[in-house]
C-alpha cells in the first residue's frame, strides 16, 4: 500500500495540494484526472519518490517497489532494442549470481549435519524460488512478447535503440517497466507515442496486471478500459470516486451541483440569521437570542464550491472554399526508403465533403501518405494529384516542434494574418487561451499543450477546403480535444485524420483507410466497427495458423495447439463473464450514487421531509453499502481467475 497523508506542495506561491490524504491499495486501477497544471504529473513524482512533498508524508509498504514511466525522457544507451529491454530482469540477474555463490559454497562444505549448511541449503531454495516467480526460465520469451505488444517487429530487436524516434524510445522504457512488474506502475501519458493496437495490447496487458496501477491520460476510452477509480485534483484537494472516467464525469457534475445546493440553502439560512440580528440587535428582550444567533454565526462552517475553471478554447473553422468534386486521386502508389517499400500499388480516390481517418500500426505509411497529399513528399511512384482549386491545411505531427522558438506567440500569427484578421490577432490568441502576457511570450518557453493550441490557431487563419491533420489532439486536454471534435465536425470541407484516439475519432469519420502489410484497405464504417472486424479477422488468422500446424497424433485425438486455443478461448469466455458481472455491479452503484446525490440534494435545500423520503433515502445507502461488498468480492474474483491463468 502507499499512504499519502497530509501532503501539501505550493508552486509559484500556489496550492498545488493543500493537507491531501489518500491511499493506493495493492491492486488498485487508478486514473488521477485534472486540468493541465494541476499538478497530475507532480504527484505522480512524489509517489514514486522523483520529487519530496514540503509537508507531509509518503508511505510505501516495506519491500514493494514503485515503477514510473514520465511523459518524456531521453534514454541513454547503446544496447540493442532486445539487449536493453532485458535489462528490466537486473533483479533475475543478481540472483543468479547469487545463486552461483551459494552453489559454490555448499559445493565446498563437508559438515552436511550442521546448522550451517542447513540454512545455507534453505538460502539457496529461497533464492531459486524467488527466481522462478521472477520468470527467470522465461525472461526471453516475455521481453520479446512485450515488445512485440508494444508494436515492435522481430527485425528490429537486433537494432540500436538509438536509432529510433523518441517515441519508440519511449516503448522501450514503457516494455522495461512491464518486465518488471513493480508493485505500484504509475504511468503519464503512456498511450502518446502508440498506435491503436498497441494501445489495446496495452489496456489487455493492465487489465491482467498483477499489481497496482494509477495513469495519467487524456485517453477517454484508455481510461475507461483499465481503471476502476478515479482521483480528481482540482483547487488544491482531491476527490475520490469509485469509478471509471466515464462515471466520475457524472458525479462529479452531480456532487458539484448538490455543493450549489447547499450553498443556496446555505446563503438563505445566514440571510435569515442576520435579518433576526438586525431586527432586534437594540431590543433587551431579545438580547439573549440575537447573541445565540451571533454565536451560531461563528461557528457556522461555510459550504465550499470547487473551483470549476471555464476556459476553453472556442473557434470554428473558416467556411472551406469551393474545390472540384474530386479532391485527391492517386494510382498505383507507393513510397519506399531506401529498401524499405511502406506501401505499394494503392488506388486512393477522395470526394468533396468526405471525412476519413487513416489508421493502422505506427510505420506502416499513414504520415507518409500525408505528406505526399500535402506536398512535402514528392519522390514517389505511380500517379498523384490534387483536384481542382483544392487548398491544403495541414497539421503535422510534429506541428508544435516546427514552430519558431524564437518568435514570440503574437509574431508566429502576425506573420501568416492578412487583411482584416490582423486586427483581430489577439481576440483569436485569447480564443486559444493566450492572454496579453502570453502573447509577448517565445515559443520556445511554452509548454507542450500550449504549443500545440498555438498550431491550431495558426491552422485556422488558413483558409483552406481539405484539412490533413497527423495526431492534432497530443498534449491537448479533454475539453480542447472535444472542442477541436466538434470544430471538425461543423467543418465543410474535405477531412483527412490520422490519430490513435478512438474516442476522438467516434462519429467524427464515415471511412477508415487501414495501412498494413505494405498495403492500404478501405473500410466503410466507423472506428469501434472498424475494430471488431479488424479483431475477428486476426482471430480467423490466429486459428488458421493453429490448424496449419502438424496434429502430430494420427489417432484422431485433438492436437496440443488446438487444445491450448481451445483452452485459451474458453479462459477468455470465463474472465468476459466475471469481467461483466463487475461492469453490471458498478452500474448499478452509479445509478444508486445518482439517487443517493438527488436526495441529498433536497436534503440540502432545506425543505421538510416525510419519513418515506427519509426511509427511501436509507435504504438506497443500504443497497449501495450491499453492492460496494459485491463490487469488491467480484474484483477479488477477477483477479483470482487472472492470477490462476498467469
Amino acid at each position: 500500500m502507499i499512504a499519502v497523508n497530509n501532503l501539501s506542495v505550493q508552486f509559484t506561491g500556489t496550492d498545488l495540494f493543500d493537507k491531501v490524504t489518500f491511499n493506493i491499495a495493492d491492486h488498485d486501477r487508478v486514473g488521477l484526472v485534472g486540468k493541465n497544471g494541476a499538478g497530475k504529473s507532480t504527484l505522480m513524482k512524489i509517489l514514486c519518490g522523483w520529487q519530496q512533498p514540503e509537508t507531509g508524508s509518503m508511505v510505501i509498504s516495506s519491500g514493494q517497489e514503485v515503477g514510473y514511466l514520465p511523459q518524456e525522457m531521453v534514454p541513454d544507451t547503446t544496447r540493442t532494442v532486445i539487449d536493453e529491454a532485458l535489462t528490466a530482469f537486473g533483479r533475475i540477474d543478481d540472483l543468479m549470481a547469487l545463486q552461483q555463490q551459494l552453489t559454490d559454497q555448499i559445493a565446498e562444505r563437508t559438515d552436511y549435519e550442521s546448522d550451517d549448511y542447513t540454512r545455507l541449503l534453505n538460502r539457496h531454495n529461497e533464492v531459486t524460488e524467488q527466481m522462478v516467480l521472477l520468470g527467470a526460465d522465461s525472461r526471453q520469451e516475455n521481453t520479446e512478447k512485450v515488445l512485440l505488444g508494444l508494436g515492435f517487429k522481430h527485425s528490429d530487436f537486433s537494432r540500436p535503440v538509438a536509432e529510433f524516434s523518441g517515441g519508440w524510445q519511449m516503448r522501450v522504457e514503457l516494455a522495461k517497466l512491464l518486465l518488471q512488474q513493480p508493485d505500484f506502475l504509475l504511468l503519464d501519458e503512456p498511450t502518446n507515442h502508440l498506435d491503436i493496437e498497441s494501445i489495446q495490447w496495452l489496456e489487455n496487458f493492465l487489465q491482467g496486471y498483477p499489481g497496482a496501477v494509477v495513469l495519467v491520460s487524456h485517453d477517454r476510452t484508455f481510461l475507461d478500459n483499465i481503471t476502476k477509480r478515479t482521483i480528481e485534483i482540482t483547487a488544491g484537494r482531491i476527490y475520490d470516486y469509485k469509478c471509471s472516467y466515464s462515471q466520475y464525469v457524472i458525479q462529479m457534475q452531480e456532487r458539484r451541483a448538490s455543493q450549489m445546493a447547499q450553498l443556496t440553502a446555505q446563503q438563505r439560512q445566514v440571510a435569515q440569521i442576520e435579518a433576526f440580528i438586525e431586527r432586534f440587535r437594540y431590543k433587551a428582550t431579545k438580547s439573549k437570542q440575537v447573541q445565540s444567533r451571533i454565536k451560531m454565526l461563528d461557528k457556522m462552517e461555510m459550504v465550499q464550491i470547487d473551483e470549476v475553471s471555464t476556459e476553453n478554447i472556442h473557434f470554428q473553422f473558416q467556411p472551406a472554399p469551393h474545390s472540384g468534386k474530386i479532391v485527391v486521386e492517386a494510382e498505383h502508389l507507393g513510397k519506399a526508403y531506401g529498401d524499405l517499400q511502406v506501401f505499394d500499388n494503392v488506388d486512393f480516390l477522395l470526394t468533396a465533403g468526405k471525412k476519413v481517418a487513416f489508421v493502422g500500426k505506427n510505420g506502416e505509411g499513414k504520415s507518409t501518405m500525408a505528406k505526399i497529399i500535402v506536398g512535402d513528399i514528392k519522390d514517389y511512384t505511380g500517379s498523384f494529384k490534387l483536384g481542382a482549386q483544392v487548398q491544403v491545411g495541414y497539421y503535422a505531427q510534429n506541428q508544435a516542434a516546427m514552430l519558431d522558438g524564437e518568435k514570440t506567440v503574437f509574431q508566429t500569427i502576425d506573420d501568416i494574418a492578412t487583411g482584416d484578421i490582423r486586427p483581430k490577432i489577439r481576440n483569436i490568441l485569447g480564443q486559444f487561451l493566450f492572454d496579453s502576457e502570453d502573447c509577448e511570450k517565445k515559443v520556445k518557453v511554452l509548454s507542450g499543450g500550449e504549443k500545440a493550441r498555438l498550431a491550431l490557431a495558426k491552422l485556422l487563419l488558413t483558409p483552406s477546403n481539405l484539412l490533413v491533420l497527423d495526431e492534432p489532439t497530443n498534449h491537448l486536454d479533454m475539453d480542447s480535444k472535444d472542442i477541436l471534435k466538434n470544430a471538425l465536425l461543423q467543418y465543410t470541407g474535405t477531412l483527412i485524420i490520422v490519430s490513435h484516439d478512438r474516442d476522438f475519432l467516434d462519429g467524427l469519420t464515415e471511412v477508415l483507410y487501414e495501412f498494413r502489410d505494405g498495403a492500404v484497405h478501405e473500410f466503410k464504417g466507423d472506428i469501434y466497427e472498424f475494430l471488431d472486424w479488424r479483431e475477428a479477422e486476426n482471430a480467423k488468422a490466429d486459428a488458421r495458423k493453429v490448424a496449419a500446424k502438424p496434429k502430430g497424433n494420427e489417432g484422431g485425438a485433438p492436437s496440443q495447439g488446438r487444445q491450448a486455443y481451445e483452452q485459451s478461448k474458453d479462459r477468455e469466455r470465463e474472465l468476459r463473464k466475471l469481467r461483466n458481472a463487475v461492469d453490471n455491479i458498478e452500474k448499478e452503484i452509479a445509478r444508486l450514487e445518482a439517487a443517493i446525490a438527488e436526495k441529498e440534494a433536497v436534503l440540502a435545500s432545506g425543505a421538510a421531509q416525510d419519513g418515506d423520503f427519509y426511509a427511501q433515502y436509507q435504504s438506497l445507502k443500504d443497497q449501495l453499502d450491499q453492492q460496494m461488498e459485491a463490487w469488491e468480492d467480484a474484483t477479488i474474483a477477477v483477479d483470482e481467475f487472472q492470477q490462476g491463468i498467469n
